[in-house]
């Protein structure tokens, strides 16, 4: 008996021995405006068509702000279940073609116009929703398992797809064993950030060809727009330039921030990026730039080949990483953290400016690459340093009392009543204002 048959042999039964109205009853209710609360671990039952009955029962209305929460899981497993189902009888149409017909490829051109009519999709779609199918059922059979049991989306499903479609089966079979435990608890960002550093780390020799394959292709693009503006766009840059750049240019927009300035941070970035093109003098203050790079120690030495990673880009190949650290930069800051291979705890830093940044802001810097809110990557250079427990609280300025919140999160922290404490092992606990707690990893993807 197949999935489906267990899923309704489980249903019906329990229809039969409880009743209609079973369901429902399920609930306990008590007196009060958010008066029902939901099944415990409601959130964690395995998905199916028992699980979406008990949701169809559900009124939200009638929840905590907590519970609604606790439905919104169980309803994402549930939409991840059926999109599961939904590509594999994808594939299932490819493969009934595949036996009416002896030429492969007419029988796939044949499975995804069926598709493309069936759900009225254009043929662009439909062929690159049947090769996704395909590539879940012959080449990463474990996400789709992952996929069919609500513990990942879509989302992520397609970011550990796309993100290891360069390698070879065994390879990216080899990095999925690796990653699919993490991938519920990553935010797609951080999931691809992490499959990056997995890919490298699987053939090193390939990622050094693929990226000195993709630097060689590097060009400028500019495309008009249906509202009569032009897009500019630079392909394939050496990431670490391109990051160094990207850095300088919010630099000059934000010095140029006055409280007479009427033009917003973006158009100000894009005024300068062209001024700067077209050699249009500024007013604004050129400074230097920040480049952050933590590389480990082997690496560094060229006793290996792990790749590194760049603050507010990502993973980037050994040797980028050990050109940074190895090079001096008269136009920018270049900061770099030696660690741990083992534990990738930071054994050393650095910087190339004559005077160093106060030596609390370095430490916390060199231990926390990003904002340390959850799923956030907001590069450590660009966040405020926060006070863990409040100044105003009593809280001392320590480097165990700081760590980094981008402005958004900082404001999320402060205003919207989210509380944060530091685990002993390095990891942060937060807690939301509907009272769910999050515990995210000390170190990042």
């Amino acid at each position: 008996m197949g999935r489906f048959g267990v899923e309704k042999g489980l249903v019906e039964g329990c229809f039969l021995s409880w009743g209609c109205g079973t369901i429902e009853r399920m609930f306990d209710t008590a007196v009060g405006p958010h008066s029902e609360v939901i099944p415990a671990g409601l959130d964690q039952m395995e998905p199916g068509v028992f699980l979406a009955a008990i949701l169809s029962a559900v009124d939200l209305d009638k929840l905590s702000g907590h519970d609604r929460i606790v439905v919104l899981r169980a309803q994402q497993r549930m939409a991840s279940h059926f999109a599961a189902r939904v590509y594999e009888t994808m594939a299932s149409v490819s493969d009934f073609m595949d036996e009416l017909d002896d030429d492969p490829e007419l029988a796939t051109e044949s499975a995804a116009a069926e598709i493309r009519v069936a759900l009225r999709l254009t043929r662009r779609a439909a062929d690159n929703e049947l090769a996704f199918a395909l590539d879940l059922k012959q080449r990463l059979p474990r996400v789709s398992d992952a996929l069919a049991a609500g513990d990942i989306d879509v989302r992520r499903a397609k970011t550990i797809l796309y993100g290891t479609a360069h390698l070879s089966e065994a390879t990216a079979q080899a990095v999925v064993d690796r990653i699919i435990a993490q991938a519920p608890r990553l935010t797609t960002g951080q999931l691809r950030a992490r499959i990056t550093r997995l890919c490298i780390e699987a053939d090193p020799e390939e990622a050094q060809q693929r990226y000195e394959d993709a630097e060689a292709q590097r060009r400028v693009v500019c495309q008009p727009t249906e509202a009569g503006t032009a897009n500019l766009f630079v392909y394939d840059l050496a990431p670490d330039r391109a990051v160094a750049v990207t850095r300088r240019i919010s630099a000059l927009a934000k010095s140029l921030k006055t409280s007479f300035e009427t033009r917003s941070m973006d158009q100000l970035r894009a005024d300068v990026f062209l001024d700067l093109l077209e050699g249009t003098p500024t007013a604004a203050s050129l400074g230097r730039g920040v480049v952050d790079i933590h590389v480990d120690l082997q690496t560094l030495a060229r006793l290996a080949d792990r790749p590194g990673d760049l603050g507010g880009y990502g993973p980037v190949i050994a040797d980028i990483a050990r050109q940074i650290t190895e090079q001096q930069q008269d136009s920018a800051e270049w900061r770099y953290t030696v660690t741990d291979p083992q534990t990738s705890v930071p054994v050393f830093n650095g910087t190339t400016r004559r005077r160093p940044t106060a030596s609390q802001r370095r430490h916390v810097q060199a231990r926390d690459r990003t904002c340390i809110f959850p799923g956030c990557r907001m590069p450590v250079v660009a966040c405020d340093l926060d006070h863990r427990v409040p100044w105003a609280a009593g809280g001392p300025t320590t480097v165990s009392n700081l760590a980094p919140l981008c402005r958004h999160d900082h404001r999320i922290k402060h205003e919207a009543g989210w509380t944060h404490q530091a685990l002993a092992d390095g990891d942060h606990q937060w807690t939301t204002k509907l009272g769910h707690t999050y515990t995210t990893s000390g170190k990042p993807p």
